[in-house]
């Protein structure tokens, strides 16, 4: 019997391979019965595109958020700082202005000899640096501020609120900057009041200046305070702030320069004149002898007298007239107890026949200050102050130096 030979099986058939989007069949029993629902590829891309799209949109949704509630956050904090930065400014202004009424209220009552300008050129100056942060600050609020309230436009109703609160602290701003404008206006007034004080005080020097170089021309010599040595050796000028908004118009600028200059030539004319023996040193009868050829109450001849000499009282204080240095302070052969003050600029003052002296030499002087008594020592008649004033070396006239004002 012959075995039967094992069949061998065809090569298995393997089915194409599907596309993922390939139509998809689903069944439904029910009863007993078969219901086939199918599913074309292009229904699957649709349904997966659906999906997708939800996805993205729910954490797009989900991101904005969470940020647009970190921006109202952001920026109540800055609308809060904002209303606190307003707060502080309008109580620097109420400052400003009552030191401004105190200063314009200063400037009508009290007397021009009496005032420290230099002082009222310091505070202007105050006033001046105050406006410049004050306008930072408001330019500040302005740009940052304001700029960042008009950028939350994603934002529904809380970007109302917003935009109302932006519009209602606009409003306030534009009062704060009106403000700034009006106290700028006081400062300005201020300043021009100075400056006429200024130039009334400077035509007052300028006027003794003239007085005294009568006498001086006659001896060939001339007194300019504009070329003392001070000013050669000295480094300044008016004080102007620098990048100020009050000064960017061409016409406030010179106004302004003209105000500081005008302050500062004061101050400068006061340093020097502060050098010249204005006034007269001793309260006095009457002028006794003249300056200049005199009949000499000794040799009854004539004779050239270097100064003037003051009738007075036995006792009755003698003052310096202008600061200086004691370069002698003791007896002198004609003059008895004499003093001598170098004032500088080439002005010296004597004072002769004195009963005492109260100073040294050596010791430094202020206008004012009592250097001793009237008397009757050295060569001398009765009680008299014998004054002289020199210039660069040369006796010169006392009596305009003495009936000059500046004050």
């Amino acid at each position: 019997m012959k075995k039967a030979k094992k069949s061998i099986p065809e090569p298995m058939q393997y089915a194409a391979k599907k596309s993922f989007f390939s139509a998809k069949e689903i069944i439904f029993r029910s009863n007993g019965r078969a219901k086939v629902f199918t599913i074309s590829s292009k229904m699957q891309v649709i349904f997966l595109f659906l999906v997708v799209f939800v996805g993205v949109w729910s954490f797009y949704y989900y991101h904005m958020y969470h940020r647009s509630d970190m921006i109202i956050v952001k920026k109540n904090n800055e609308l809060i700082a904002t209303r606190d930065a307003y707060v502080d400014l309008m109580g620097d202004f109420v400052t400003l202005q009552g030191n401004i009424a105190d200063m314009i209220k200063t400037l009508d009552n009290a007397k021009t000899s009496e005032l420290n300008l230099g002082q009222y050129q310091k505070q202007a100056a105050l006033v001046e640096d105050k406006i410049k942060q004050i306008t930072t600050q408001v330019k500040w609020i302005n740009t940052e501020k304001l700029a960042e309230k008009a950028n939350m436009n994603e934002i529904s109703l809380q970007r109302d609120i917003a935009i109302s609160e932006r519009d209602q602290l606009r409003e306030q701003l534009i009062e704060l900057q009106k403000t700034v404008e009006d106290i700028k206006e006081a400062e300005a007034e201020i300043l021009e009041r100075v400056a006429k004080i200024s130039e009334k005080e400077i035509g007052k020097i300028k006027s003794a200046v003239k007085a005294i170089n009568v006498p001086l021309k006659k001896k060939g010599l001339y007194f300019n305070a504009l070329a003392n040595d001070k000013r050669k050796a000295g480094s300044g000028g008016p004080y102007i702030p620098e990048d100020n908004s009050f000064l960017q118009d061409k016409e406030v600028s010179e106004k302004v320069s003209r105000i500081f200059k005008a302050a500062d030539d004061l101050e400068y004319y006061r340093e020097v004149m502060s050098s010249v023996p204005i006034g007269k040193p001793v309260w006095s009868l009457w002028v006794s002898s003249s300056y200049g050829r005199r009949t000499d109450p000794f040799k009854k001849t004539k004779a050239y007298h270097k100064g003037v000499d003051l009738a007075g009282r036995t006792g009755n204080k003698i003052k310096v007239m202008a600061k200086g240095k004691v370069t002698r302070a003791g007896t002198a052969s004609g003059y008895g107890n004499l003093v001598e003050v170098d004032h500088g600029n080439g002005f010296k003052t004597k004072y002769g026949h004195m009963h005492k002296i109260y100073v040294k030499k050596g010791q430094y002087v202020e206008a004012g200050d009592v250097l001793g008594e009237v008397g009757s020592t050295g060569r001398s008649t009765g009680p008299h102050l014998h004054y002289e004033i020199l210039y660069k070396g040369h006796d010169v006239d006392p009596m305009p130096f003495m009936k000059a004002k500046i004050s």
